[in-house]
């Protein structure tokens, strides 16, 4: 009984400490409520060139493409296992460069900033081959891994679109980027920045698994993942092969088949 006590007592000493990304990691203050809706309010806010976000593909910002329906299919089966569970955090990958993961996180993004009530974060984490800033026609700016290297803080970082949706994106490829995903330090921020803002969702567009090992140092922050494959592109054995190691590491909610030539036009789409 003895021994048990002793536990329960270390234990209760030690509950203003969270397990993150393999670190004990402190849990911030909580900021109050209404310093939270300040700081998400005085996000700079941004407009995108509709034609820009055509020729990019982002169908679900303007809706004015039939496509956008699949994004919203996509969006609602993720958030609803996402609620059930209580996660809010969600990685986006792909076997190899070139599936159109980036183009997905982006369509996820601004089909969730639909929402009402859905408080949307979208980060930027590939960060050594970044094409977010080109696919939104973004000017460089301040860049999300000085963000995480604890150089400014998220709103210095993130932009908002509209009144549910924030970016940060990366401004120039970084060297040496899976050390920074698995600092401890990062861990802290991202806890910081999940207190100060508040979302509901959190995007991260992560790295192809088959390219660096930048994924598998992050997986540990997060509660759950897709993996996105090309039609005609991505080889069974890579899409086996990621699959298995997701599941492994995290929730794998499901494989996204991306560029798909056949459309779902016997079902009225």
């Amino acid at each position: 009984m003895e021994r048990i006590q002793i536990a329960l007592d270390k234990a209760r000493g030690r509950q203003d400490e969270v397990l993150l990304a393999g670190f004990a990691v402190k849990q911030p203050a909580e900021p109050p409520a209404a310093a939270k809706e300040e700081l998400w309010a005085s996000l700079p806010v941004r407009t995108f060139d509709p034609a820009t976000l055509a020729a990019s593909r982002i169908v679900t910002a303007t809706r004015s493409d039939p496509a956008y329906v699949a994004f919203g299919m996509l969006r609602t089966r993720i958030f609803q296992e996402m609620h059930r569970n209580g996660w809010t955090s969600l990685a986006v990958t792909s076997p190899t460069a070139g599936c159109g993961k980036t183009l997905v996180s982006l369509n996820l993004a601004f089909s969730f900033a639909h929402q009402k009530d859905c408080r949307t974060l979208l980060l930027d984490m590939d960060l050594s081959r970044s094409r977010m800033n080109e696919l939104l026609g973004l000017k460089t700016g301040t860049s999300v891994d000085q963000l995480l290297q604890g150089l400014t803080g998220p709103e210095n970082v993130f932009v908002r679109y509209g009144d549910n949706l924030a970016l940060a994106t990366s401004a120039r490829p970084m060297r040496f980027s899976a050390e920074l995903l698995q600092n401890a330090r990062t861990g802290e921020i991202l806890t910081d920045v999940r207190h100060k803002l508040r979302p509901n969702v959190i995007i991260y567009d992560m790295p192809p698994m088959l390219s660096n090992d930048d994924l598998m140092a992050f997986l540990p922050t997060v509660d759950c993942a897709i993996l996105v494959t090309a039609a005609e592109t991505t080889k069974f054995a890579e899409a086996d092969r990621c699959e298995r190691e997701l599941a492994e590491r995290t929730n794998l909610l499901g494989v996204v088949l991306n560029k798909c030539r056949y459309t779902q036009e016997e079902y009225g789409y």
